[in-house]
């Protein structure tokens, strides 16, 4: 029985999966199998999943496309490990990963874990100005599981892990927006322990163009209203700032626009910041530059997104269209 089991689950990824298992089979910590769910792909990977069955412990299971929470229970299922490990297809991970993560998880035991993410020195500038975007504390207040963070730590599915006694007596995901920190509240409410392992680090690749970028966050905004409707204490302040600072932006602009330029500084004083602090992070002008129309969409996108679902689910009393959700992300 291994240590660990890393489940997987894929949606027409091939390229990224195969940079994932590269890097899994550099791993300086070995006790561990590696699980990838073919989510009824149209381009599947299980020809680059054949090719490291030499240098993984690895199983790849083809199945229909459910959405990826039913993949990961499908992959929990099949898996032997005493910890469940999950990765997103578009995650790289560092070398020393596992032994971290087990010497870590040796000195402090947790039930439930999870860790931050950042941008490989290999990413594409518009990959690195996205995720300055999704870990800035200008622009997410740093709950995207950094050090520092306006809100507690939440493990996300891009990086977490707990053992097979929380599977046991919490379940598996469920098939909704934001299923992970629905996940990691179940396991809280159920008495089990969570933690940020700080050091245990992925390289998330993020979406690869703005397009894709503002349709996350979008969605990432909607999740918040369904949270809220199934955890009625769970939203923050923290959670409405991008929702508030989209509507003061509009005002600002319009107010610019129309009466006078100087309503336009406190935007530009935002701007200017978000420059210096991406070229302090990056230490790149072109990553800095593009932060900035990546922040925007961060901000914009999750705040139009939670005013959309507030409106519709809150005000106008429609509640959470389950199937819908289910049907916006098959195939993600």
């Amino acid at each position: 029985m291994p240590q660990f089991s890393v489940i997987v689950p894929v949606y027409n990824r091939p390229a990224e999966v195969e940079d994932l298992l590269a890097s899994l089979a550099e791993q300086t910590y070995r006790d561990f199998e590696t699980i990838i769910v073919e989510d009824g792909s149209t381009l599947p990977c299980g020809y680059i999943c054949d090719a490291y069955a030499d240098r993984l412990d690895l199983h790849y299971y083809p199945k229909s496309n459910e959405g990826r929470s039913i993949a990961r229970n499908y992959g929990i299922e099949r898996s032997r490990g005493r910890m469940l490990v999950f990765f997103d297809s578009d995650c790289v991970i560092p070398p020393d990963y596992f032994e971290i993560l087990s010497q870590s998880l040796a000195e402090k035991p947790v039930d439930c874990f999870g860790g931050p993410d950042a941008a490989h020195e290999s990413f594409s500038p518009t990959q690195k100005a996205i995720n300055f975007a999704m870990t800035s504390f200008l622009t997410t207040g740093g709950i995207r599981g950094g050090r520092h963070s306006m809100e507690k730590f939440v493990p996300r599915s891009f990086n977490m892990g707990y053992t097979r006694e929380v599977y046991d007596k919490v379940g598996g995901f469920r098939e909704m927006f934001s299923e992970d920190i629905d996940m990691s509240t179940r396991i809280r409410q159920a008495g089990f322990s969570t933690a940020l392992i700080p050091d245990a680090k992925v390289y998330h690749k993020r979406r690869v163009d703005f397009a894709k970028f503002w349709r996350q966050v979008h969605v990432f905004g909607m999740s918040r209203i369904t949270l809220k409707e199934l955890y009625p204490g769970s939203l923050k302040i923290v959670h409405t700032l991008p929702a508030v600072a989209t509507v003061i932006g509009l005002v600002l602009l319009l107010l610019g626009i129309f009466v006078s330029p100087w309503w336009l500084l406190p935007i530009g004083i935002y701007i200017a910041a978000l420059f210096v602090a991406a070229l302090c992070s990056t230490e790149s002008p072109e990553v800095a530059c593009l932060a900035v129309p990546a922040a925007a969409i961060q901000i914009c996108g999750y705040g139009t997104g939670f005013i959309r679902a507030y409106i519709n689910n809150i005000l106008l009393r429609r509640g959470r269209n389950l199937q819908r959700e289910i049907e916006m992300r098959r195939g993600k």
